[in-house]
């Protein structure tokens, strides 16, 4: 009788242990969840739907965030209004400065707005800075001073953009792990349209009612589509520690991959725009007229379009890091081979198309780098860290090349072999990263 109980507690024991495992294994662990420095708290729910409703619809409202966001490379139109109207007195290089503050507030605000994501959620930050955004548009239209653009169009505007940008990326994480790449593709392609409409929108528009009227137009639009992202985006997870502290630790130095993928997303931010912003004065170098040369920039969103959207579609099937590496890789090669010998009008807008595809790619794939070497409830702090970091890389490319040019006399050979140099860098230390993950040439990374 002894022997039997002890058959059946034993049998017993068996059966509960393997529906105890059944129950908490969600789905196959992969090397890279292994590899999370400690287990997921137990609110977190590892069961990624990767569709849905909700996942989707956020999606749609991260669309609309960052086709707002979008303006931010509609910035040529302002700076050009702003040196033949309100601030035809300073050289154009200290106008280009509220353009810089901008995208510089967007990058190095993520560092703080990704730990308040991971404590609070998304909705906190998108509903004050929806209201950010439209009232710092409202308040651009009547801005007359150097001095007020800077503090207004520069700093407000681009902490707005900060605060619409990270929980939407943040939020679609949360509910897609398969097709992640592909929905933050999506997502992104947003900001791409937005790089395409705006200029045209504010060029004719400043003709036709005047700037003041013309930025109030976009900013009620703005308000009205942010509307739409606040009652749309939401987060899979539910809010972790409300005592988050806002200056994360220091343990991600001890992560290698991170590091090195951090590294790399420094040196290619920090090469990458440099076509963006000089490619238009490139072309008129060239002997290309100032009214076609604005849609150079044009072309290189439109072509960043389909970067954003086709090659993180493939980096589901084939790895993420699989695909952004030879995108930043070409990325240096076109910069060094293509533009170099680029001279004609129809070449400059090859270039521009083609580069525009690839900068896409790039600038699509990092979020889901992120999240694919990160803790799930760790990635809105992550992606802020990084983003951090890459905004000094933003703000000195800008700079640095401008300081080259003056050098050579304004010859653009100078600029164009460190715009190649610093991308083919950056891409050598994303494949470090790659091998940090998985040595072996054919995973799926």
């Amino acid at each position: 009788m002894a022997k039997r109980r002890d058959t059946s507690s034993t049998a017993e024991s068996a059966t509960s242990t393997c529906v105890h495992s059944s129950s908490v294994t969600l789905e196959p662990k992969t090397p890279l969840d292994s590899r999370a420095p400690s287990p997921s708290p137990p609110h977190v729910d590892l069961d990624y739907p990767d569709g849905g409703l909700k996942a989707w619809l956020t999606v749609f409202g991260a669309v609309l965030a960052l086709f707002c966001c979008g303006q931010l490379t509609a910035f040529g139109a302002f700076e050009t209004w702003y040196a033949q109207n309100q601030l035809r007195d300073l050289p154009v290089s200290a106008i280009a400065w509220i353009g810089s503050l901008q995208l510089w507030l967007l990058y190095f605000s993520g560092g703080v707005l990704g730990r308040i994501f991971d404590a609070h959620g998304p909705r906190v930050i998108l509903v004050p800075g929806s209201l950010l955004l439209a009232v710092s548009t409202m308040l651009t239209s009547v801005c007359k001073r150097y001095y007020q653009f800077l503090l207004v169009q520069g700093l407000m505007t681009g902490l707005s953009y900060g605060m619409l940008f990270y929980p939407t990326f943040a939020s679609i994480s949360t509910h897609f792990r398969k097709y992640r790449a592909t929905a933050v593709g999506i997502a992104i392609a947003g900001s791409g349209v937005g790089g395409v409409v705006f200029p045209i929108m504010f060029r004719q528009l400043f003709v036709q009612i005047g700037f003041g009227w013309a930025v109030r137009v976009v900013g009620f639009l703005c308000l009205a589509l942010c509307m739409v992202t606040c009652a749309t985006v939401t987060s899979r997870l539910p809010p972790g520690r409300k005592n988050t502290k806002i200056i994360p630790d220091a343990t991600v130095i001890k992560d290698t991959p991170f590091v090195l993928l951090v590294t790399g997303c420094f040196l290619v931010n920090f090469g990458l725009f440099i076509p963006f912003v000089y490619l238009a004065n490139y072309s008129i170098y060239r002997g290309v007229s100032s009214a076609t040369s604005f849609y150079v920039i044009s072309a290189m969103n439109a072509g960043s379009i389909f970067g954003r959207i086709a090659p993180p579609f493939l980096a589901d099937s084939f790895g993420r890091f699989n695909i952004v590496i030879p995108s930043t890789f070409l990325m240096g090669l076109l910069a060094l081979v293509f533009w170099s010998f680029a001279k004609s009008l129809i070449a400059i807008l090859l270039f521009a198309i083609v580069y525009g595809c690839f900068s896409g790619a790039f600038l699509a794939m990092q979020i889901p780098c992120i999240a694919q070497i990160s803790k799930i409830e760790e990635v809105g702090t992550r992606i802020g860290i990084l983003y951090s970091i890459a905004s000094f890389g933003v703000l000195a490319g800008g700079p640095a090349a401008g300081a080259v040019l003056k050098v050579d006399r304004g010859g653009y050979a100078g600029m164009i072999v460190l715009c190649g140099i610093l991308n083919i860098l950056g891409s050598l230390f994303l494949l470090l990263a790659r091998c940090k993950v998985n040595r072996q040439l054919w995973a799926r990374v």
